[in-house]
């Protein structure tokens, strides 16, 4: 059975897997507020952090492993795969390829992302990243 679908994750996997920030523009409302502590509030600053991401995985990509929508919440399991080239929250590029996992949970506002809440595994990627740093 295929699994359901919103525009908005299908723009926001196409964001990823193009790295092109600013399809955020497409996907999030100008207002976006971001439960994440990595992540600040707004469209400018998910760009941002996007912009981030993809500087320290260009070749980062992403697959949504299983979609919930009912009313205006769309809920996901995804999963983000990339090598690590580029500094990423401050740890020097690795060169080890990742593996990060999330749950997320979004509200929509007009058809687009406007709150956002997630679980990931970032703090074992950053252990493994900061453990992969160290000189030996």
């Amino acid at each position: 059975m295929p699994m359901t679908t919103h525009p908005a994750v299908e723009d926001f996997l196409a964001m990823v897997n193009t790295r092109d920030a600013d399809r955020v523009d497409t996907h999030c409302t100008i207002g976006h507020i971001d439960h994440n502590p990595v992540v600040p509030d707004g469209r400018e600053a998910n760009r941002t952090f996007w912009k981030g991401v993809f500087a320290a995985f260009p070749d980062i990509t992403a697959t949504a492993k299983d979609l919930v929508i009912s009313g205006d919440r769309v809920a996901g399991r995804f999963e983000y795969v990339g090598t690590h080239q580029g500094e990423f929250l401050g740890i020097p590029a690795t060169h080890r390829t990742v593996r990060i996992h999330s749950i997320d949970i979004w509200r929509l506002e007009d058809g687009l992302f406007a709150e956002h809440w997630d679980q990931t595994n970032l703090f074992e990627v950053l252990q493994e990243l900061k453990s992969a740093a160290v000189p030996a």
